[in-house]
């Protein structure tokens, strides 16, 4: 049997996404009213605010991204699904082949087997070319992804108060301590949601 490695799997879509903005505040520029006040002052004096998006929450509440994953997760499973049919019925072939082969001419043994083999062939073929489509579709949904959270980054950060945006996953981080009151992700999941992108 060939190995089933699907695409899908879970926090894979939005596992890189810093955002990272290098526009520092200078001097005692005052925070906007929104978002916490995560001040830090550099050696040079320059004012820092940084904050965090958790991407764990973002893609447990983002509605388009649980909309899309489903469907490729559908596809995905309906792939396996005939792959693994196909795979079956190929080697019932091999089996009945298999009995019968002791009542056949060698003549009809080779013209069976090969019959058989281009069957197989065709086949793992098909299984590449499937699966090459089900990888550029994950491809185009990361690219989409990645675009609409740097824009609505972008949007929601357009007044410079934040001079870095990092993002969070447990256990797949850099990130080793984060404080809540610099959490904006309800924000941003906020912003995603309300752009209410068009079904494709």
């Amino acid at each position: 049997m060939y190995t089933r490695q699907f695409f899908v799997k879970n926090g894979l879509i939005l596992a890189a996404v810093a955002g990272i903005f290098a526009a520092c505040q200078q001097g005692n520029k005052p925070a906007a009213a929104k978002g916490a006040d995560s001040s830090a002052q550099s050696g040079n004096g320059i004012e820092q605010r940084l904050a965090y998006v958790d991407i764990d929450s973002l893609e447990a509440h983002y509605d388009y991204f649980k909309e899309k994953k489903a469907e490729l997760e559908k596809k995905k499973e309906a792939a396996q699904n005939e792959i693994s049919g196909r795979e079956r019925q190929l080697q019932n072939e091999l089996y009945a082949l298999q009995q019968k082969a002791p009542t056949m001419t060698q003549a009809e043994g080779q013209a069976a087997e090969a019959s058989l083999q281009k069957k197989a062939q065709q086949h793992e073929l098909d299984r590449q070319n499937k699966y090459a489509q089900l990888q550029t579709q994950e491809a185009q949904f990361n690219e989409d992804l990645q675009k609409r959270l740097d824009e609505t980054i972008k949007k929601y950060n357009a007044d410079k108060r934040y001079s870095f945006i990092f993002s969070y996953r447990a256990g797949a981080s850099n990130i080793l301590y984060k404080d809540e009151a610099y959490d904006i992700t309800k924000d941003v999941i906020k912003e995603l949601n309300a752009a209410a992108p068009a079904k494709k």
